[in-house]
Parts: structure tokens; C-alpha cells; sequence
């Protein structure tokens, strides 16, 4: 007998806006959730630590908007508890593999934006190395004096 997740079970995976920071009200829209619970998480998961701006905001990174989206997968998704929620984000952590699993044809879409991403830096490096290998410009010669001190009067005001 072949086991079939139900309908309710199967998510879509949420897309992530191309941002730096994502404020709270943000990742809870994203992961639909309530902000008091994003919150908790952060006192149950070590994974989950947003920076926080000078006015104590909480400041999300992509990454921490993943882990906050692979837990709601666990918990609410898969049955998890929150103690066996850790363990699984520990044990996925210690393996090396990804967090979240990527829909098809995604790794190759990743794939190339890295690769013109990697391709720009790499312009700009040898662009940078152009400008420093270049020979130091000349220092520009001072031009001489308008007026000169006479050495007879040794005044600094002829009369």
C-alpha cells in the first residue's frame, strides 16, 4: 500500500522577495504566521537569530527567513514537536544538506543567476587589478613663486 500525503499536508513553497532585511511583520505574511510566534521560536530554536536594528527592531536575513519557513514545515507541516524539530534542524545542520528542499527546475534557475553573479564579480576583480597594476601617476610640480624676496632688502615688504 502506497502512502499518499493528504491535500492539507502538501505545501507550495512561499516565494522569498529578493531583500536584505525582512522586519518581523514581513516573515510572519511570508511563513503566515503570527509575529508572537516567530518570537518564540527564537527562544526554542539557537538557528533562529535575527539581528536587530538601533531601535531594537528585529532585522530577518534570507536565511533566517528559511529556517523560519523549514520549522513551520516540521512542526506544522510534518507533525514535529518543537524538541524534535531541533534535533531535525541539528541533524540536517551537522549533514551538510540543504535546508529546504527546492522545487523542480529551481537548482538550475540558482544555478545560473549564481554563475552571472560570479561572472560580474569576477569583471569587476579584474577591473580593480587594471587600476592597481597601472603605473602611479606624477605628482604635480609646484609652480614657482609670483613674487620673489629681493636678498638685498631682506624685508618681506619692499618699499
Amino acid at each position: 500500500m502506497a502512502t499518499q500525503l493528504s491535500p492539507k499536508r502538501v505545501q507550495e513553497q512561499p516565494t522569498i522577495p529578493d531583500r536584505l532585511y525582512f522586519k518581523i511583520g514581513d516573515v510572519a505574511r511570508i511563513c503566515k504566521v503570527e509575529t508572537y510566534v516567530l518570537r518564540f521560536w527564537e527562544s526554542q530554536f539557537p538557528q533562529l537569530k535575527p539581528g536587530k536594528s538601533g531601535t531594537g527592531q528585529r532585522l530577518y536575513r534570507r536565511r533566517d527567513v528559511e529556517m523560519a519557513l523549514e520549522i513551520k514545515r516540521l512542526v506544522h507541516g510534518e507533525g514535529y514537536t518543537l524538541s524534535g524539530a531541533r534535533q531535525a534542524l541539528g541533524a540536517v545542520r551537522r549533514s551538510g544538506q540543504s535546508r529546504l528542499p527546492l522545487p523542480a527546475g529551481e537548482p538550475a534557475k540558482r544555478l545560473d543567476q549564481a554563475a552571472a553573479v560570479i561572472g560580474s564579480a569576477r569583471a569587476e576583480l579584474r577591473e580593480i587589478a587594471g587600476l592597481l597594476a597601472a603605473p602611479e601617476p606624477q605628482a604635480p610640480r609646484r609652480r614657482p613663486r609670483l613674487t620673489s624676496l629681493h636678498a638685498s632688502t631682506e624685508s618681506l615688504f619692499p618699499s
